[in-house]
């Protein structure tokens, strides 16, 4: 693929960084769960003895889960203004705090309603469940909505999540949606909040009905269009390294689709049992004209079979996401640093950010930098450095520590720096960067570990 540094060109200079809008976003979230209780104060009178005090804990509980589940849904749904100016990694953050949250309050709604329950009717708790649920208004539904969330909170968790395939995760997820359908009806036949109480149902519905829209236009109708209009096939796979492959995308109207280098599409491949799953893979080099390339590393299923892809093969795409861009620059001065295939997103940066640009590469030997032809082409074009952390004779990995990065860069406080690479990598590294010296404000950092 003809490169931008073949071809002279200065990189182009980007829109003025903009100010996430993340603060906002979080306070409008609070504000919504203190509205809800505040819905439950308003409604309720006095509580008096040990079942009424048990119920009303347990409403409150109900209540909130039932909005941390239009939460939940709602960071789901893939929103530009979230993916884009947030980040797709801080988002994913957000939504695994709310389904921790709304499990958490599931499991309290659901043992202090029955407990208060059975006090109040002086019945056993094993008495108290089987009327519950199979005598109460929509109940039966909400028991096997609430099931399927906690399964869905079981195979999320971090212990579980390490030996699923990601095949399994994601389409296990894929029931939250069930879950909360199943689990809405009973929250209007049942909660007393809502029982004759026109504005606060129409507000309920209006939340739930709100989410619902977010849903079907990102996910579902906004895709169709894109694909419709862009009909992307592939072009070829080249190799660039032991088990990193590189493939071109061609389509049409390419430069319309508004992608930006760091950025990121889930990608669908009809072919070599890739279409039943969406992964997430950076591009690796710009758009130009009518194609778009990424970079994959053999990690899992989807990945692997990314090699076996022929010419033509039919592909599905949804973004771009993120906002590991040129949008988060600071000042003139940037240090990128990546890791093994982190270096696809950066390589992206590396040959479009204006101004001083240094790469550190981090790999285990030379034979492991994948696109190493391209960075060293790119910095003699443009005069940037590029810099490489290898692993000794004896395997021994290279430390990152803060003096090692000072003497590597000169005056690094002063840089924005972009980190792209395994969970654990960026960690230690961020931790030695603050430790240099460098700001929060000037550490952009974006994982793409589901």
């Amino acid at each position: 693929m003809t490169t931008v540094y073949e071809q002279r060109k200065a990189p182009p200079v980007p829109r003025v960084p903009r100010r996430s809008p993340a603060g906002p976003v979080l306070a409008l979230l609070w504000a919504g769960a203190a509205a809800v209780v505040a819905l439950w104060w308003a409604d309720t009178g006095s509580v008096v003895g040990a079942a009424g005090w048990l119920t009303g804990a347990g409403r409150i509980a109900g209540l909130l889960c039932g909005y941390a589940c239009a939460v939940l849904v709602g960071l789901m749904a893939r929103v530009p203004l979230l993916e884009r100016r947030i980040g797709s990694d801080r988002v994913a953050r957000w939504h695994a705090m709310a389904g921790r949250y709304t499990v958490c309050l599931l499991v309290v709604h659901v043992v202090l309603i029955l407990l208060g329950y059975a006090a109040q009717d002086h019945a056993s708790i094993v008495h108290e469940t089987v009327t519950v649920v199979l005598d109460y208004p929509d109940m039966l539904k909400a028991t096997f909505g609430g099931l399927i969330l906690f399964a869905v909170g079981i195979t999320s968790a971090r212990a579980a999540r390490r030996r699923v395939s990601y095949e399994f995760w994601y389409y296990v997820h894929l029931l939250t949606y069930a879950a909360v359908f199943l689990a809405f009806f009973h929250q209007l036949s049942l909660g007393e909040q809502f029982n004759g109480r026109a504005g606060a149902t129409a507000a309920w519905y209006a939340l739930y009905l709100g989410v619902a829209g977010l849903l079907l236009w990102y996910r579902i109708l906004a895709p169709v269009r894109l694909n419709l209009r862009h009909r992307l096939r592939v072009e070829s796979v080249h190799r660039e390294a032991p088990g990193v492959y590189s493939v071109v995308v061609r389509g049409r109207r390419i430069d319309q689709l508004g992608a930006e280098a760091g950025q990121f599409f889930r990608w669908r491949f009809f072919g070599e049992g890739m279409g039943w799953t969406s992964t997430p893979y950076s591009l690796s080099a710009p758009p130009r004209g009518d194609r778009l390339r990424i970079t994959v590393k053999a990690l899992g299923d989807h990945s692997a079979a990314v090699p076996l892809l022929r010419p033509g093969a039919r592909v599905w795409a949804e973004g771009p996401y993120g906002s590991l861009t040129a949008e988060r620059r600071t000042g003139q001065r940037s240090l990128l640093i990546a890791a093994g295939v982190g270096i696809t997103p950066l390589r992206a940066l590396f040959e479009t950010l204006p101004g001083e640009v240094t790469l550190l590469y981090r790999a285990r030997t030379a034979e492991d930098l994948a696109l190493g032809g391209e960075l060293e082409a790119i910095a003699r074009w443009r005069g940037a450095k590029v810099l490489y952390a290898l692993n000794g004779p004896q395997g021994q990995r290279p430390s990152l520590t803060p003096a090692y990065l000072r003497e590597a860069v000169p005056d690094l406080a002063g840089h924005d720096v972009y980190i792209c690479g395994p969970h654990a990598f960026a960690q230690e590294l961020y931790g030695a960067l603050s430790a240099a010296g460098v700001p929060d404000r000037r550490i952009h950092h974006e994982s793409f570990e589901l």
